[in-house]
């Protein structure tokens, strides 16, 4: 995917007249701590140098992430029309951009982050943008919540690794609480960040959330370790991108895992694709999650027809309907 152009030039106008050594610096140590999972009580954001690396080198990826997490609830929601959203460690808007692109219902936004660089990066990304009226809350996803609203659409990207695992559930729990319709949370498509969805998972649906994606069902996950579920989003690298992380490849695979859940039922999926499709000549095999609470491979052959062709368009992280 390509980021939005305003997103885009945003970004360039953000980031102009800095040095991209410096932001290569700044970016290779926030990388790390993002990486080490560090819970040492800083927040990795603490400065305007950590803000700017931020925006070089990882919020295109996690904008593409959260957007792709965003479509695949809006296809399993089709008739769900946010007017207002609650996103919780917002960083520079992120999630911001992504829903507004994704839902054009959006009218108001409240945004709780705790670094004020950030912030100030966010804000002023927002100028270059046709966005929802917003307010930014100064705190801390796990302490800034008490006087909350409840908003139709509710997020959390890229946050529960930063919080020990009792945070996490009371977090969770408290973003469910003020969740008026959909709650979706985002995490790195790693081992960890699986586990930590697979909790949440499992608390929400015991209190009563209704399965929306990416799940096919809302039964015990079929998934056994060392495999995980994840999925990828292949991003374009811009110019300043590729320089901030000494990358050559002009593009970037950002791998991420999500749920969302919702206080309405919705139909799922017939099956959601796990793994890259191994096709052949007139064969496609699909490793995927079924509605019947397993994992299984699909074997789908010329003589399977329409089904056919959609495998053959189909792709990681897709349903199969």
């Amino acid at each position: 995917m390509e980021l939005p152009a305003p997103l885009r030039a945003a970004l360039d106008r953000a980031l102009d007249g800095h040095s991209i050594g410096a932001l290569a610096s700044a970016g290779s140590t926030l990388s790390r701590r993002y990486r080490a999972e560090t819970r040492d009580g800083r927040l990795h954001l603490a400065d305007e140098a950590a803000a700017l690396a931020y925006l070089a080198t990882r919020m295109p990826a996690t904008f593409s992430a959260v957007r792709r997490a965003l479509i695949e609830t809006a296809g399993r929601a089709p008739g769900f029309s946010p007017r207002t959203l609650l996103d919780v460690g917002a960083g520079p808007g992120t999630v911001l951009w992504a829903a507004s692109d994704v839902w054009q219902t959006l009218d108001h936004a409240r945004l709780v982050e705790a670094s004020r660089a950030i912030r100030a990066c966010g804000e002023g990304l927002a100028q270059g943008g046709d966005l929802p009226e917003r307010v930014w809350i100064d705190g801390r996803a796990e302490e800034a919540l008490g006087d909350a609203q409840p908003a139709d659409l509710v997020t959390l990207a890229y946050v529960l690794d930063e919080l020990d695992e009792a945070a996490r559930g009371r977090l969770v729990a408290r973003l469910w609480a003020l969740t008026r319709d959909m709650l979706v949370l985002v995490e790195p498509g790693t081992p960890a960040g699986w586990g930590r969805i697979l909790a949440a998972r499992e608390a929400l649906l015991a209190d009563g959330a209704h399965m929306i994606a990416p799940c096919a069902h809302a039964l015990s996950c079929p998934i056994e370790a060392p495999d995980w579920c994840h999925f990828a989003e292949r991003l374009a690298r811009s110019r300043a991108h590729r320089l901030a992380k000494g990358a050559e490849a002009p593009y970037e695979d950002e791998k991420f895992i999500f749920l969302a859940v919702s206080r309405r039922p919705h139909d799922g999926p017939a099956e959601r694709i796990l793994a890259r499709p191994q096709a052949g000549s007139g064969k496609v095999r699909l490793k995927v999650c079924a509605p019947d609470g397993s994992a299984r491979t699909l074997l789908v052959t010329r003589r399977d027809g329409e089904r056919f062709k959609a495998a053959r368009r189909a792709d990681w992280g897709d349903s199969l309907d």
